[in-house]
């Protein structure tokens, strides 16, 4: 490998033999990138060949680990007939063994350091989307996270997001006067979302202490970028949830990093296995956020890199801005197997050599197409490349070798045990103790002032009963002027509202 760039492979000339290099230049590595492929056709050794590269050229990189074979990449590989023979064919001399330096991450915190998310930072529309709520839901949704920003209603974990939906049904009444209609279903029905959501690990995923974004963008002594492999096997039986925390962590890093322009090598490259999750279903509205992040966090320092069987699996208005591609072998035998071939062979820069849509359906394992961006950002020519040889091991660890590396890691020990502090679910339950206590004393009150007689309605008494047993309103009570007081005083105290981004999540500008 240069200094500049990452050694991908060599190009196959017409005699069937592999002599030109084929290479990622580092400066256009925040540029993105798209690798797409069939099952079973090299992704994930392409995935771990740039990974170890912009690692050895002191780059951070974050990745999912989807079968649990990515995790490899900690150790040291071995020599193996047809890798041997591999580098041979692409020249690469010295073949030479090496582990990356890792952090291991899992959500459920069995395979890693657990990795979590407040529900204030996730935004309303993350968690919308995760929840797979309608529009009216989604609509009163945003209304409970307006009215926590401006209570000062911390909300961290799930217990903080349902307390508060229990005190805005108990609410319902002035708050849709201040916001719009707020009905008890809807809310009833957000609450049996995160039912659901709670079943499927969301309490392990929301709470402190939160993933801080300096620890995925760290280097070690020797200056190689640290690889966060996130285990996701597990995850992925939650496609909505892996999805929308991947996001959530893109979003995160759109509005945490400051503008640096085109740096010399990125400062992170994110790599977005199984993409087709996150478009899939999408409302129109996220996927033109998800646009504008992908759009713009390249100024930021930052190239994300998508992971799909098939390049159809991307936006139109996405895929544009993907620089770089590595396009696998794909099937042809549907209507669509050939449309998704075409679409492919279409965005690459046509090379005379070869037919680009013949190519696709006839590469071996291990061999792509490639074309990255060139000098003064221009797409290379498409070159039938083979895929170098990766320096660490191709399979998992076992589950020795990865804790051995877990303990060593140099966030051992920071997220380990979860922290619950107080946030809205105790200042809620403090809140209704002083209400019922200030009912009671100012009921207290009223006796002592009458010798123990009712006061009349008019004063605030208990409302009469009608000719049919019904309650003839009145004017308030003493107990419920209390109560409207102390409503009011929380609502009148407005502390100052958050700024979200674009994606919803907490704005650090």
């Amino acid at each position: 490998m240069a200094d500049d760039s990452i050694f991908l492979g060599a190009s196959r000339k017409p005699d069937d033999t592999y002599q030109q290099a084929e290479s990622l230049l580092l400066k256009f590595g925040n540029r993105h990138g798209l690798v797409t492929g069939a099952t079973g056709t090299g992704k994930t050794v392409t995935l771990q060949v740039l990974a170890e590269g912009f690692s050895k050229a002191g780059v951070p990189v974050f990745c999912a680990d989807i079968k649990g074979d990515l995790s490899g990449i900690g150790a040291k590989g071995e020599d193996k007939d047809f890798l041997v023979k591999r580098a041979a064919d692409v020249k690469l001399d010295p073949y030479e063994h090496s582990a990356s330096p890792v952090i291991f991450w899992d959500i459920f915190g069995e395979q890693g350091h657990p990795i979590r998310a407040t529900i204030s930072e996730m935004g309303p529309l993350l968690l919308s989307r995760l929840m797979n709520l309608t529009e009216a839901q989604e609509g009163v949704l945003n209304i409970a996270f307006k009215i926590a920003d401006e209570e000062g209603l911390l909300l961290l974990d799930m217990k903080d997001l349902q307390s508060l939906l229990v005190n805005i049904a108990e609410r319902a009444e002035e708050i849709s006067a201040r916001y719009g209609n707020v009905t008890k279903p809807s809310v009833g029905a957000i609450q049996r979302s995160l039912l659901v959501l709670e079943q499927q690990g969301g309490t392990k995923f929301f709470g402190e202490p939160a993933l801080k974004i300096a620890d995925i963008m760290r280097t070690d002594t020797n200056g190689r970028g640290l690889v966060s492999v996130l285990a996701a096997d597990k995850l992925m039986m939650n496609p909505r949830l892996y999805s929308t925390f991947l996001l959530w962590l893109l979003s995160e890093l759109f509005e945490e990093l400051p503008e640096i322009g085109d740096p010399e090598k990125p400062r992170l490259v994110f790599f977005f296995d199984e993409a087709h999750l996150l478009f899939n279903e999408a409302p129109k509205a996220l996927l033109t956020r998800v646009e504008q992040v992908v759009r713009l966090i390249r100024s930021k320092g930052v190239g994300v890199f998508f992971i799909s069987q098939n390049p159809l699996d991307v936006p139109e208005t996405v895929l544009a801005q993907l620089g770089n591609r590595v396009q696998h072998a794909l099937r042809a035998y549907t209507p669509r197997e050939q449309n998704a071939v075409k679409t492919a062979a279409d965005t690459f820069r046509a090379n005379p050599a070869f037919n680009t849509f013949e190519a696709i359906t006839n590469l071996a394992t291990g061999e792509a197409l490639v074309s990255t961006l060139a000098d003064k950002g221009v797409p290379s020519m498409v070159q039938r490349t083979l895929i170098r040889p990766p320096a660490g091991r191709i399979g998992p660890l076992t589950s020795d070798e990865r804790q051995t590396l877990i303990n060593a890691s140099p966030v051992a020990g920071l997220y380990d045990e979860m922290v619950d502090r107080e946030s809205a679910y105790e200042l809620l339950q403090k809140k209704a103790a002083q209400t019922k206590t200030e009912a009671e004393a100012a009921q207290e009150a009223s006796a002592d002032s009458t010798g123990g007689w009712r006061l009349p309605d008019f004063l605030g008494g208990e409302p009469k009963t009608g000719p049919r047993g019904g309650q003839v309103r009145g004017r308030q009570t003493v107990a419920e002027a209390a109560m409207k007081s102390v409503v009011r005083s929380v609502g009148g105290s407005l502390g100052r509202a958050l700024v979200r981004g674009i994606l919803g999540s907490l704005s650090r500008r």
